[in-house]
């Protein structure tokens, strides 16, 4: 049975052809069918998935740039059998890929050669939410627009909203310390976290479920998990703290000619807008364009130009929020920042102009093969970096595309890069190392909110000193002395 696998998966080099010095290490035990055993006597019918056919969605992730080799999925649905999975991996050296909904983009979230998968979508028992506190306790494999739709029902909302929220989970979304549309607003993730239950690589539970919003005492410990991505513990449930739902929401969305209008009209925006300000969001032209496309709409909603901006307030009354964004459209109009613009009247032009930014992610998959990257820099510089990496694309027939989009208001950009017939390892190499090392100068961030994963694991030093490096090794070595959690991913160099 195992062999067979590894047959049928030898046919999709992915993850060989994009790291192709990655090596399987000799550090992990080969699963056996003594080991499959073992966990189909420990869980329930149906939670032990060894079909090849099976196994092969979990193998692979969202943008298919990777592709696995495990032979074996396990689902626990309860604390209590994550901590016996793991228990078992550790004493028998076996490598685990924790993975929750499988939407992440920088090939963390899926297996590099055979480690076994660890599911979470079995664990989605929504827990208590206090009305007084706005606190939701959750299991770690709910669904975030569940979990959105839930907490709507006492006037609240998620503090996190993400084009994948009906498929992603919440354990996923803090193990990446996710990032998404309304971090204007909300700050990011992990201010919300408020507590988390860990199972540790030995299977050991670390309780640090508190719901309270204050509490000062001692090293906080969940934070190391925060952003981890499984490398150090897995997430089993979450305490969050949700705001309230504004009833009152505004969305406009503008054209500029030129990348420097966008910036003077999120600087106005700001200013007007003040604490109703909610989102700011841009799109260049190439992805605004892909994006109609992709959408089917015949005729952009506004002239079209170079550049836009969507720009998103909430308040307690929709006059209020409405109001705010009014007196931007006309100031912006009136200091010439922006050429056109509209402004959503009804929740069905509110959902339409929000549906172009938020399409986009599939509208690069429909045009070709992608080249994801997520930089954090300064705003000055983020459309250079899009403007520079178009001219190195120039003698490239198969590029389609290179688009710039992203969070304008928390400075992250959305870099990409669509080739037609496929992966080109001659533009991978064209672009790596060269983007990462040209975000560094700019002390940008080379993972905004994708996460490191397996794809720029070894980019992490040029973000961090040699001090930090050295910390964090010696934390993944204090959590996971065995090296089993989602090895290969996010700390270069990890196994010894």
């Amino acid at each position: 049975m195992l062999f067979q696998f590894i047959r049928r998966l030898s046919t999709s080099p992915l993850t060989r052809v994009r790291h192709p010095k990655l090596r399987r290490s000799t550090h992990y035990a080969t699963l056996t069918d003594k080991d499959v055993n073992f966990f189909e006597n420990l869980l329930p019918r149906g939670s032990v998935i060894t079909n090849p056919d099976d196994c092969a969605p979990y193998n692979i992730d969202w943008i298919k740039t990777c592709q696995g080799q495990s032979q074996l999925v396990l689902r626990p649905k309860t604390v209590k059998e994550v901590q016996a999975i793991l228990r078992y991996c550790h004493e028998h050296q076996l490598a685990v890929c924790p993975q929750s909904g499988n939407t992440g983009l920088a090939g963390g979230s899926v297996p590099v050669f055979d480690e076994i998968v660890l599911s979470f979508t079995s664990m989605n028992s929504i827990g208590d939410f206090d009305e007084n506190s706005g606190v939701l306790t959750t299991d770690a494999g709910c669904i975030l627009q569940t979990l959105d739709t839930h907490v709507r029902k006492f006037g609240h909302t998620m503090p996190i909203d993400l084009g994948a929220k009906g498929s992603c989970l919440i354990g996923g979304n803090v193990a990446t310390n996710a990032g998404g549309l309304r971090v204007v607003r909300f700050g990011s993730l992990r201010s919300a976290v408020l507590g988390l239950e860990i199972v540790l690589a030995d299977g050991s539970l670390l309780d640090c479920l508190t719901s309270l919003r204050k509490d000062n005492t001692g090293v906080d410990l969940k934070q190391p998990f925060i952003g981890s991505e499984g490398i150090l513990g897995v997430i089993t449930r979450v305490a969050l703290a949700c705001p309230l739902a504004m009833p009152g929401v505004g969305l406009g969305f503008f054209a500029c000619s030129s990348f420097e209008q966008i910036l003077s009209t999120m600087r106005l925006a700001r200013r007007i807008c003040g604490e109703t300000l909610s989102a700011v969001e841009f799109l260049d032209e190439s992805t605004y364009n892909l994006s109609l496309k992709n959408l089917k709409r015949a005729q952009s909603p506004i002239e079209p130009n170079k550049f836009y901006i969507l720009i998103e307030t909430m308040s307690s009354t929709e006059e209020h929020a409405k109001a705010t964004l009014e007196k931007l459209a006309n100031t912006a109009l009136d200091k010439e920042f922006v050429t056109d613009g509209t402004l959503a009247q009804d929740l069905t032009q509110y959902q339409d102009l929000w549906a172009i930014r938020e399409r986009v992610p599939e509208a690069l998959v429909a045009d070709g093969y992608v080249f994801k990257y997520d930089f954090s820099l300064p705003p000055s510089r983020m459309y250079k970096l899009v403007e520079e990496t178009q001219q190195r694309m120039k003698p490239f027939s198969n590029v389609r595309n290179v688009t710039g989009f992203g969070h304008l208001g928390d400075q992250n950009l959305h870099l990409n890069i669509t080739v037609k017939n496929g992966y080109s390892d001659e533009i991978k190499h064209e672009l790596e190392p060269w983007l990462y090392e040209w975000v560094a100068k700019e002390r940008g961030s080379v993972s905004a909110e994708h996460g490191l994963g397996l794809h720029k694991s070894k980019y992490l030093q040029l973000n961090k000193g040699e001090q930090s490096l050295v910390l964090m090794k010696q934390m993944k070595k204090m959590f996971d002395p065995k090296c089993i959690l989602n090895p290969y991913k996010v700390l270069p160099y990890q196994i010894d």
